[in-house]
């Protein structure tokens, strides 16, 4: 059974074409008069060509069976629909960075636009629209430009091809906090896939929150009832002070050359400066001593320019000398 074919009910004497072939052996049925009803697949049966071109309607083909039999037959059952499973799911692709989706585990198809950015001035970020049981990938973001990201501005309709109540819009704003973040990982739907996971549609945020209300206390409450056991990813926060002499770092130093020692020193340096960020540290020191000054000009060339960076200096020249540089976090 094919969408387009000109079906028979065998439950009732209606015949109409096959417009949606749905899940669960359920297919949609366009009748004569303009309506669209769903059946089962097994309560429809196909209209051969040559029976249209030699009968004019006729009666069903069960009509040989007792009446009193068709009187106890049960009436079809309604659609079961998934009305609720709209997600926002942020999955991790390394200790750095996260994948931002769209998540409609639903059965309905969603018109969207999402945003970003701080009231009057936002950003569109993705628009479409969202078939049912799919995602949509928006963005890569860091997570050391959290406090940056914006407030995210979710607007979508309902739509199916079918009679059906009329859902209201789901108009969702999302400024994510450090303390409530990191504590939403689950499976996401459709995904399958460890992910920081928030649903755009609980019963709880479905109108638009009125602008008086504390919207982020809110969203705050909302994320911490859909987390049953907790799971922090966020980095570890570092010491004050990062020691990056080479012995600190591997007991193997006597076996790697000038160059391996380096680039093991930076790639310390670059965890321990980015978690910093992430733990909203307002300022760090690393301890990379005198010696011919390679580390330490190689450090400032990172500092310099960088958007989390106030300022640095040589840090407490009589504690370090100038084997060491603190670094004021934005």
């Amino acid at each position: 059974m094919n969408i387009g074919d000109k079906v028979r009910l065998l439950r009732g004497k209606e015949e109409g074409i096959v417009t949606k072939i749905l899940s669960n052996n359920i297919i949609e049925i366009e009748i004569e008069d303009g309506f669209t009803i769903p059946v089962k697949r097994s309560d429809a049966v196909i209209i051969d060509e040559l029976e249209q071109k030699t009968f004019k309607p006729v009666a069903p083909s069960r009509s040989f069976e007792p009446q009193a039999s068709i009187e106890r037959r049960q009436p079809t059952t309604p659609e079961i629909l998934a009305n609720k499973g709209v997600y926002m799911a942020f999955v991790p692709v390394n200790d750095r960075e996260l994948s931002q989706h769209l998540i409609n585990n639903t059965d309905w198809e969603l018109p969207f636009m999402l945003s970003v950015g701080s009231d009057p001035h936002h950003k569109g970020l993705a628009s479409g629209t969202l078939k049912p049981k799919s995602s949509i990938k928006v963005q890569n973001v860091l997570v050391k430009d959290f406090e940056e990201w914006g407030t995210f501005v979710f607007q979508a309709f309902f739509y199916r091809l079918a009679f059906m109540k009329l859902p209201e819009p789901l108009i969702r704003r999302l400024k994510f906090r450090v303390n409530t973040f990191f504590k939403s990982k689950q499976k996401a739907p459709i995904l399958n896939q460890d992910a920081h996971l928030f649903q755009l549609d609980a019963e709880d945020s479905v109108n638009p929150v009125p602008t008086k209300i504390n919207t982020e206390k809110l969203i705050e409450q909302m994320f911490e009832k859909q987390t049953p056991e907790p799971v922090v990813v966020l980095p570890n926060k570092p010491a004050l002070e990062v020691d990056l002499h080479i012995e600190k770092l591997s007991a193997d130093a006597w076996a790697m050359s000038n160059r391996e020692m380096l680039a093991l020193q930076l790639a310390t340096f670059d965890k321990q400066f980015e978690a910093a960020i992430a733990n909203g540290m307002d300022e760090i020191t690393f301890i990379h001593g005198v010696g011919n000054g390679v580390l330490r000009d190689a450090i400032h060339k990172k500092l310099s320019g960088h958007k989390n960076v106030k300022y640095f200096e040589d840090a407490q020249k009589e504690k370090f000398g100038y084997g060491a540089t603190n670094v004021k976090i934005k």
